[in-house]
């Protein structure tokens, strides 16, 4: 927004530092909260501490840094559009006149518009893999997180200037898969139910079925240990078939497999979710088997085979680690069957080399921690420079209020079923205090509002921390949630329709901004600069707590400042124009939240 002067200055900057020999450290700017003025500030004490290790100086860092900041300040002279420049305990202050401030603030949002906060090009590729539960169960609310904490990140890297490959990679084999498939071939086959949801929700139900049957019961029976063993026999039977490429349980495979799928298409298109690369977790298998040979090629990995072991990599000691940090991981087991980590590395090589990604960001939950740690790692070893910009993006459990979830038990909370919930608990509330709205136009405005709720319960809690899913608190419309963040926008719109057309083209706010106003101008100022601080740490909840301090300010405004009613044309223009910029500014976080704008609830 102010990147003109910041540029003309950060060179007057930089000449001096050439001209005087001081090894200059990169320039942080920051905004200065407002104290009657606006204006941003940056630090010479880098420079400084730079400057005693090359030992130069001679004075306390400190010290040094405050007469560098009172040099260059001497050097800078006047700029157009600082009203004064500052020199305060080691930093350089620029502050811009109020009005100025404002103007230029509001005027940039409008002109903007959707863009507005988009940062400018970055010459990398970003991935980032999310939304990839298992086939042959159905989508919950755990998935619902993953998914929702991948989208935005991909939304906030993207908006902030990275090339981003939005990529799905769903876990399409193993015993788990196989046991699904085996109790619909033997107890269901051809039973299944239409409708996309219910196939995908059933095959769930089986797999809790299935999984009973072959567990072992307390006090059971010889002919009921008999039994359960016989059926296991079938199904591991039917996973040696599968693994040898059996035409009949392959074609089964593909059928089962796809019934999942379609669930979860839908369930991405329910929340606007546009994957651009689909891997599969059988895809990678195969090639997965020839890069361990490859890394026993090149030393990477040791072959223990002939000794009866397992093909591993000595992480700590390849890398020359003292002290334990990834340990010894096995890539190949002696059977010749890959791992999650031999899948991960072939993937991690097809991102690279056709892909062609600079950083690759895996959201996935906190278990796998030390797992993707130690593919990184690998990596590494092997030579790939992107290892260094891989990512973990963790995220805790989610739990219901009566305990843990689980796919085996049956004790999953079903992600269309609260979608449902919710847009029918909004339709309600819609439908009796919104009569004059027609009944289609509130089922759509329940929509967004029911999904606005549900994916921002998701993204108010720090991605580490775990979360009690509670349907009733993820509906309410009160507090730290997505409606309240809706209202805002909805309470903009209405006081611009009521204003109706507005010529004026620039603000003006040569007058005294009241302290409701001086909030909303910068706040709204600060979003280019969270787009950038959510992107670059990789942190959607930076996002989510903006969008909210800013709804809250804007109620508050709201409330307090009399926009329509002013007297004064000019003071009313410039408060409506002001109305805009933070309507506007309120869309692009919620778009970047994944959040639809109502225009009316």
């Amino acid at each position: 927004m102010f990147t003109q002067e910041q540029q003309i200055i950060e060179t007057k900057i930089k000449e001096f530092c050439a001209a005087n020999d001081i090894p200059l450290a990169e320039l942080k700017w920051q905004p200065i909260p407002f104290s009657g003025e606006w204006g941003f500030a940056t630090s010479f004490f880098q420079t400084a501490a730079n400057e005693a290790r090359a030992g130069k100086g001679g004075k306390p860092v400190p010290q040094r840094a405050q007469e560098m900041a009172e040099q260059v300040k001497g050097q800078i002279g006047s700029v157009d559009g600082i009203s004064r420049i500052d020199a305060v305990k080691g930093y350089l202050n620029l502050y811009f006149s109020t009005s100025a401030y404002a103007s230029r603030v509001v005027d940039e949002v409008l002109a903007s518009g959707l863009d507005f906060g988009r940062g400018a090009k970055k010459n990398e590729r970003v991935m980032v893999e999310y939304a990839q539960p298992n086939t042959h169960h159905s989508f919950h609310i755990g998935h619902a997180r993953n998914t929702i904490l991948g989208e935005v990140l991909a939304r906030l890297v993207e908006f902030a200037g990275f090339e981003t490959i939005r990529a799905s990679y769903p876990g399409d084999l193993g015993l788990g898969v196989i046991t699904v498939m085996w109790i619909y071939e033997k107890l269901y086959k051809g039973q299944e139910p239409e409708g996309v949801h219910e196939r995908g929700q059933w095959l769930a139900k089986l797999y809790v079925e299935a999984t009973a049957m072959l567990e072992k019961q307390e006090n059971e029976t010889p002919e009921q240990t008999a039994q359960r063993e016989a059926y296991d026999a079938e199904r591991r039977e039917m996973y040696r078939k599968w693994d040898t490429g059996d035409k009949y349980v392959r074609e089964l495979w593909k059928a089962t497999r796809e019934w999942s799928l379609e669930e979860l298409r839908d369930v991405l298109k329910m929340l606007d979710v546009k994957m651009d690369v689909w891997f599969y977790e059988s895809d990678v298998d195969e090639p997965s088997k020839v890069i361990v040979d490859e890394l026993i090629a090149r030393d990477i990995a040791t072959d223990e085979r002939p000794q009866g072991g397992a093909v591993i990599v000595k992480i700590d000691e390849k890398l020359g680690l003292t002290k334990e940090k990834y340990r010894t991981n096995v890539i190949l087991r002696r059977d010749g069957t890959t791992l999650y980590l031999t899948k991960d590395l072939a993937l991690a090589k097809v991102k690279f080399e056709k892909y062609h990604v600079d950083r690759s960001i895996y959201v996935v939950d906190v278990r796998q921690s030390l797992h993707l740690q130690q593919a990184f790692a690998i990596l590494k070893l092997w030579g790939f420079p992107q290892a260094e910009k891989c990512y973990h993006l963790g995220y805790g459990f989610v739990s219901l209020p009566e305990g843990a979830m689980s796919a085996r038990r049956g004790r999953v909370v079903l992600f269309k079923d609260v979608a449902d919930e919710a847009v029918k608990r909004v339709l309600l509330v819609e439908t009796e205090k919104s009569a004059d709205i027609p009944p289609e136009e509130r089922g759509k405005i329940a929509y967004q509002i029911g999904m606005g709720a549900l994916v921002y319960s998701m993204l108010s809690v720090d991605n580490n921390k775990d979360i009690v899913f509670d349907i009733n608190e993820a509906l309410s419309f009160d507090g730290r949630t997505g409606p309240y963040i809706q209202n805002a926008y909805v309470r903009a719109n209405s006081i611009l329709k009521k204003a109706g057309t507005l010529n004026v083209q620039r603000s003006t706010f040569n007058y005294e901004l009241t302290k409701h106003e001086i909030e909303l101008i910068e706040l709204i100022s600060r979003f280019p600069q969270t787009v950038e601080q959510a992107a670059n740490e990789y942190r959607p909840l930076v996002m989510a707590a903006y969008a909210y301090d800013l709804a809250n300010t804007f109620h508050s405004f709201y409330h307090a400042v009399n926009v329509l009613q002013t007297e004064d044309e000019k003071i009313r223009n410039a408060r409506l124009l002001l109305v805009m910029a933070a309507k506007q500014t309120i869309e692009n976080a919620l778009r970047l939240l994944d959040i639809q704008a109502p225009e009316v609830m």
